[in-house]
């Protein structure tokens, strides 16, 4: 798909993700095992034939460098085009401490990226949304739709409302109203991915950076909605939204649904990711893994029921784990019980500790942490 180019907003750092994003961005927490969040829209994109692919960042942002590199693991390093980042450096504007406001100004951050794309089109994606998208369709039907800009949806709820725009469709198929963060009283749900040609977006960026406007949502779509035609696109598949660290520990526990894994990974649209080379898993003689999600590279030698487990994490004899969430390399000592807790990468648990959250609130424990 040549005429497709993508770009991937990654510089948010969500608050209500606590201790997950004191070092990293929102698109580079680890999600599901063993990949990161951003490798969902990474690779709908390549999965699409996209082959320039645009990652723009503001802050926090060295965990996400080492993840993606010269992007080879997702076929983007190439000589012409491929994996570009998109760092601040040429952001002038120090407002808010300098952060970004919006879509819109972090577009007119990199404007001559923008003015040397050499695809006609151009999708817009997050990088908090675990969806694996059928980008080319979307595409084909924005081409077929005739409309100035194509808005993929799903039925509400997926995220978390007063982050959510909603668009209300009306009888002729294009988008009517649109509201940001009204509640769930409007029936699409917006993913906050949307494909419009170069030049509306060269167009719109111009207009936006000189009228001091600043968001995609609100200063484009609503404000703009009765000059722009917005074609719907209807997602049917699994898509969910991380905001929160108690929406991060929900959506990552629907990974035990098989409905929500056949969505996610299926061989024709695989999720690519950082190759780590580990061994198999090792299962203890006194191993008790019960309904569990554990990546290669760990060792299990006690009870683990109801949680998902990275690579290189270590449960020792005696430990009963129910409910967790361990990222990468975390270490539980022996005797220790967890129940309902999310413990970062590099993280140890000593001998005998009783660690007990709550799937409403989960204990949520900082990267290199030892309790």
């Amino acid at each position: 798909m040549n005429n497709l180019h993508g770009i991937l907003f990654a510089y948010h750092c969500n608050p209500r993700l606590r201790e997950l994003t004191e070092h990293r961005t929102t698109s580079s927490i680890p999600f599901g095992g063993r990949y990161r969040i951003i490798d969902f829209m990474l690779s709908s994109y390549v999965n699409a034939g996209i082959t320039d692919v645009g990652v723009i960042l503001h802050e926090s942002y060295q965990s996400l460098l080492d993840h993606l590199g010269s992007g080879k693991n997702w076929d983007l390093s190439r000589i012409r085009g491929g994996l570009k980042i998109l760092p601040p450096f040429a952001y002038a504007k120090k407002r808010d401490g300098g952060k970004f406001r919006g879509e819109m100004e972090a577009l007119a951050g990199v404007y001559t990226y923008l003015q040397q794309i050499h695809q006609d089109y151009v999708i817009l994606g997050t990088g908090d949304l675990v969806a694996n998208l059928p980008v080319g369709d979307i595409f084909k039907a924005h081409l077929d739709s005739g409309a100035d800009i194509t808005a993929v949806c799903v039925r509400p709820p997926v995220g978390e409302p007063e982050y959510t725009t909603y668009f209300s469709i009306g009888p002729n198929g294009l988008v009517s109203d649109v509201s940001c963060g009204g509640g769930n009283s409007l029936p699409y749900e917006s993913l906050d991915v949307y494909i419009l040609s170069k030049s509306l977006l060269l167009s719109l960026t111009d207009y936006c950076a000189s009228h001091n406007l600043y968001g995609f949502s609100k200063d484009v779509l609503q404000n703009m909605g009765g000059t722009l035609s917005i074609s719907p696109y209807i997602f049917q598949g699994y898509a969910a939204r991380i905001q929160s660290s108690a929406a991060y520990y929900a959506k990552s526990m629907e990974l035990f649904s098989p409905k929500v894994r056949s969505s996610l990974f299926h061989a024709d649209h695989p999720i690519r990711t950082k190759v780590r080379s580990d061994p198999s898993t090792y299962y203890g003689p006194e191993a008790k893994p019960r309904n569990c999600l554990a990546a290669d590279g760990c060792i299990i030698e006690g009870e683990v029921e109801n949680s998902i487990l990275f690579r290189g994490v270590r449960i020792e004899k005696d430990v009963r784990v129910k409910n967790c969430i361990l990222l990468q390399d975390t270490v539980i000592r022996s005797g220790a019980i967890l129940n309902c807790v999310i413990a970062d990468k590099d993280v140890v648990i000593n001998q005998g500790r009783m660690l007990m959250g709550h799937d409403s609130y989960p204990l949520v424990l900082a990267k290199d942490s030892v309790i």
